[in-house]
């Protein structure tokens, strides 16, 4: 995660914005939200986003439910490597269905903007997840980042849920099937020794 992507994680948390962090291997946060009607716990972890924690930062991938994946609009480069970020995630864990969110932050630095909006919507478009621009100085769509990025979570667990309820359903149709024919070969077998 980026010094732009904690201050978003502080201002979610603590509803205050940080202008200066000296980054740490990790930083751990907490927090408690009511989604949609329904309780949600947010352990949210910052790895720092450093070169030198890559094997702490895959370990961490590995056991996250879901994923922010932020740049700033100011920062080319930043952008590119969310991108990056993604690509990482999706080889750590195997897989492309994991939950992210994309974030473009610094919306309220509109004037040195240097990733447009429709950029940053194409490349959520890309991945198929929810994209938001927002600012933490301001407060502007911090909440909806975070609850997003929950909604995204209990959506892909229904989804996984639906997806294995119905290979339930599945294999039981295959053994009623089979425990059907049996009974008829055993049937049949009865009847011809009866005849």
């Amino acid at each position: 995660m980026s010094f732009f992507c904690l201050t978003l994680v502080i201002q979610f948390v603590c509803h205050r914005f940080l202008e200066y962090h000296d980054p740490t291997i990790e930083d751990a946060y907490q927090k408690q939200a009511r989604i949609d009607g329904e309780p949600a716990q947010l352990d949210i972890l910052d790895t720092a986003g450093q070169p030198e924690f890559t094997a702490m930062r895959e370990q961490y991938m590995r056991k996250g439910e879901g994923f922010i994946i932020c740049y700033s609009i100011t920062d080319r480069r930043s952008f590119e490597e969310a991108i990056t970020y993604k690509n990482l995630i999706d080889r750590v864990r195997n897989r492309e269905d994991i939950p992210i969110v994309i974030v473009g932050n610094k919306c309220d630095l509109e004037h040195m903007r240097k990733v447009s909006s429709d950029e940053g919507s194409s490349l959520a478009c890309q991945f198929g997840c929810p994209f938001y621009e927002t600012s933490a100085v301001l407060r502007q769509c911090v909440d909806d980042v975070f609850h997003g990025l929950v909604r995204e979570i209990r959506r892909k667990e229904r989804e996984a849920l639906a997806a294995m309820e119905k290979q339930n359903r599945k294999r039981n149709r295959i053994r009623r099937m089979r425990a059907f024919f049996k009974s008829l070969n055993i049937f049949r077998r009865g009847h011809s020794q009866n005849s």
